[in-house]
């Protein structure tokens, strides 16, 4: 009926003119707007996919992280060449060298890393461009555990912090254990806070994080996992808020069970290939010059003018412009701590400056040497806290103190910036000439009759041997694990090459052989070899 609600619904419902309105001829035509309706629809989708993106402050850990994996492309660019311990873990999964010498200190996380590039391809580039995304998408999930804990801006400020350190830039796209050690750290940390903070669904996923964290650690280097999880250890034995008391128990297992899963292969080595894991231990110890009272803080400020590797760690200083960051660090370290208290929500500031600091004893206090590398788990756990102090400073209350402060600090952040952008250019140009060296040295080798199988001793033979895709058998130095009787038995049947740096005298067993030049170095050949010439 007409007058019912029904039909009055279904009149509001129709679109179209009202009853006894005039028709025009243009009536049944749709309006030229109404073809937009897709478009409209597809903005409104695309509105709807991104705002929850805007609103959580992820869009800003992606732009992070983007630019991240892109300044590694650009800056470190992937036709660098593989470095000395980057051949070792590499030739552990490729078929382009046989494997080389394993020490003890090292673990297998890098060569299950790399395995699905160097298994099938000895493409170098190919490699670094697998490597600078995976390492880019990496710090994104490390970031984006942290929401919730820190504002987004913080969190994005902090990872800035950390990926434009010159350091983290060089390593993120190499075969090299630390990095990931600094990500895994960021996870099992943030996963940690957040497990205490949200029972539940949420925070059994944030145990798992834990887990996760911990085996990734372990996974790369054990004993570095065991630094930093030891205040997370300590303060599972704290006082916990009731909220968190049903998963009390879980935190110590889910810490636990990371490291057993991260390190059991480690471990399960080390009895079938070097006597027991307490031999494996003094050999690590041995191999890094004995672990001990050794005050590092010198040899780690020598290297941070490019330096990959300060052993022995001599020569001058870095200029002041070089080492003003690494000195300020420890002060904006405190200034995040009083915030933090301040704010009367110490744990996720305090939690991961105390894994930060123990993270960076044994490299600043126990080893006689230094690379930047080893800092990198330390400098990933300082940087959100760091960044929510500097964020504190920005906010600074007055008309006067807030553009002061926003000023000095961009002048600040710009400076650094600029500093490390120097130091990475060149430590790029000088790496990529030696591994280039190492290039020529191997092309010459394989004129000279050196070719696979073959051997290749002495001097720099570790990565010279990967590029010629030959065995390396180091007979000294710290990687030392053959004899020279068992070279010279091996020259009786394999082409072999002793290496013996410009000048330098040859091995003993080597000094019959005829000598001839390699790239620079002198090269003394066997029998063998030359025969195959």
């Amino acid at each position: 009926m007409a007058g019912s609600t029904h039909a009055t619904r279904d009149a509001l419902r129709r679109p179209g003119p009202p009853p006894g309105a005039a028709v025009t001829p243009w009536a049944g035509v749709r309006p030229w707007g109404a073809a937009l309706a897709p478009r409209r629809a597809v903005g409104t989708w695309w509105r709807a996919a991104v705002r929850p993106w805007r609103g959580s402050g992820v869009a800003w850990l992606g732009a992070v992280a983007a630019a991240f994996t892109l300044a590694q492309l650009v800056l470190v660019r992937p036709g660098m060449g593989l470095g000395w311990d980057e051949t070792v873990y590499v030739s552990q999964v490729s078929g382009h060298a046989p494997a080389a010498f394993f020490s003890a200190p090292r673990a297998r996380g890098v060569p299950l890393l790399v395995a699905p590039i160097a298994a099938w391809s000895a493409s170098t580039p190919l490699l670094r461009v697998f490597l600078a995304v995976l390492s880019g998408l990496a710090l994104f999930l490390a970031l984006r555990v942290w929401r919730g804990l820190f504002p987004a801006r913080v969190l994005a400020l902090g990872g800035a912090l950390f990926a434009s350190l010159w350091v983290t830039l060089f390593y993120g796209p190499q075969a090299m254990p630390n990095y990931w050690v600094a990500i895994g750290a960021l996870i099992c940390v943030g996963c940690f806070l957040r497990a205490g903070a949200a029972p539940g669904p949420h925070g059994r996923a944030a145990v798992g994080g834990v887990l996760a964290g911990a085996a990734l650690m372990a996974w790369m280097r054990p004993m570095d996992a065991v630094y930093v999880v030891l205040p997370l250890l300590a303060r599972c034995l704290w006082p916990w808020r009731r909220a968190s008391g049903g998963y009390r128990p879980v935190f110590p297992a889910a810490l636990l069970a990371g490291l057993v899963a991260g390190a059991a292969e480690w471990v399960v080595e080390a009895y079938l290939g070097y006597g027991g894991l307490a031999q494996r231990l003094s050999d690590a110890s041995r191999l890094q010059g004995g672990l001990g009272g050794h005050l590092a803080v010198g040899d780690q400020l020598r290297s941070l003018g490019g330096r990959v590797l300060c052993r022995p760690c001599t020569g001058p200083m870095p200029g002041p412009a070089v080492t003003a960051w690494w000195f300020a660090l420890p002060l904006l370290a405190v200034l995040a701590a009083v915030v933090a208290l301040r704010a009367r929500r110490p744990a996720p500031t305090l939690l991961p400056l105390g894994c930060a600091a123990t993270a960076a004893v044994p490299y600043l206090f126990l080893i006689g040497y230094a690379a930047p590398r080893f800092l990198l788990p330390a400098y990933a756990l300082l940087a959100i806290p760091v960044a929510d102090g500097l964020a504190r400073l920005a906010a600074a209350p007055g008309r006067t103190r807030r553009p002061v402060a926003v000023t000095l600090l961009t002048l600040g952040l710009a400076g650094h910036l600029a500093v490390q952008y120097a130091v990475l250019e060149s430590t790029v140009h000088r790496t990529t000439a030696a591994h280039r060296d190492w290039s020529r040295t191997a092309a010459a080798l394989r004129l000279l009759g050196v070719r696979p199988p073959c051997l290749v001793t002495g001097y720099q033979a570790p990565p010279i041997a990967f590029y010629a895709g030959c065995a390396s058998a180091p007979a000294v130095g710290h990687d030392a694990r053959t004899t020279a009787s068992a070279v010279a038995r091996a020259a009786r049947t394999t082409p072999v090459a002793a290496l013996a740096a410009p000048g330098g005298p040859p091995p003993a067993y080597a000094r019959s052989w005829p000598a001839g030049h390699a790239g620079g170095l002198s090269a003394y050949l066997a029998p063998y070899a030359q025969r195959r010439r």
